[in-house]
């Protein structure tokens, strides 16, 4: 694996538009399905939309929540999903928001990121609030592995403005303005300088559903990250109105849809992937 993992993700971006497909085998959806709530159903959901993905879209993201709940049963259900959707040519993007210190740290960095893991990903998801200091190993074990991370910055929940908008005092903080959001794009994007290609492997989480500009989050700020962007879809932001949310970045947004995807039902699920992902390369920049 020579290519890093932004190069690998703008390949695919370029060949197959933004839209990434989540993959969240929550009961409900099972049960709309035709599926057991098991660890069986969402093996078998889950390797169904990687059939119903592969060719049709570069990424996919599986919620890891919606399979560790069924324990070591579920994890293996993981495994089986992610393996397929690698060996079918998607990148998979972990949806696991790992987050500590230390060693426990890299615990989650070996199981995520490293090559030959059982659960082993392209990407995965990482908090910083433990400080983004907290994640410079993880980060450089990613970009040693040729992996990438999406770190959140402005998620797109409510409870969550408050702190990702409040306003950094110290003294690393620059001018009077910078937000948490900023602060933490700024640091995480420090692991991109000096890799090869426009788009870095180090990125990190937007809602499409948030006004970016209320977080720090200007063009210049989130230059050459790849930027995973949950909203689309079912929570309200459209294919449309990608450039008008993203502007200059818009062509590093990887936009994740998963509910107005997958309620079609399996039998539907191809066909839905394939209309909803020319969307995006009609608007290749909204």
């Amino acid at each position: 694996m020579s290519e890093t993992f932004g190069q690998r993700l703008r390949a695919a971006l370029d060949t197959h538009g933004a839209l990434c497909v989540g993959i969240d085998p929550h009961a409900a959806l099972l049960s709309a399905w035709g599926l057991d709530a098991t660890a069986d159903g969402a093996r078998e959901l889950g390797l169904r939309v990687v059939e119903a993905a592969a060719g049709r879209v570069g990424v996919v993201k599986p919620q890891v929540a919606f399979y560790e709940r069924y324990g070591s049963r579920g994890f293996a259900a993981l495994e089986d999903v992610m393996a397929a959707a690698r060996a079918a040519g998607l990148l998979v993007i972990a949806d696991a928001k790992r987050g500590d210190i230390g060693t426990t740290m890299e615990g989650y960095a070996a199981a995520w990121l490293e090559p030959g893991s059982p659960l082993e990903a392209d990407a995965v998801t990482l908090t910083p609030y433990l400080g983004p200091d907290s994640l410079r190993a993880t980060l450089a074990l990613a970009l040693r592995a040729r992996k990438g991370a999406f770190v959140l910055a402005a998620t797109s929940n409510p409870e969550a403005r408050a702190l990702q908008s409040a306003r950094v005092d110290d003294a690393l903080a620059i001018g009077d303005d910078e937000h948490v959001a900023a602060r933490v794009a700024r640091d995480v994007n420090e692991a991109n300088i000096g890799l090869p290609g426009a788009l870095g492997s180090i990125g990190v989480v937007v809602g499409a559903t948030v006004d970016r500009a209320d977080f720090g989050l200007g063009d210049m700020t989130l230059a050459g990250m790849p930027i995973l962007a949950p909203g689309f879809g079912a929570q309200g932001a459209q294919p449309a109105d990608l450039s008008r949310l993203f502007g200059y970045v818009a062509g590093a947004v990887v936009a994740n849809e998963s509910r107005s995807i997958l309620a079609v039902g399996p039998d539907r699920v191809a066909d839905r992937i394939t209309a909803r992902a020319a969307l995006y390369r009609e608007n290749p920049h909204g």
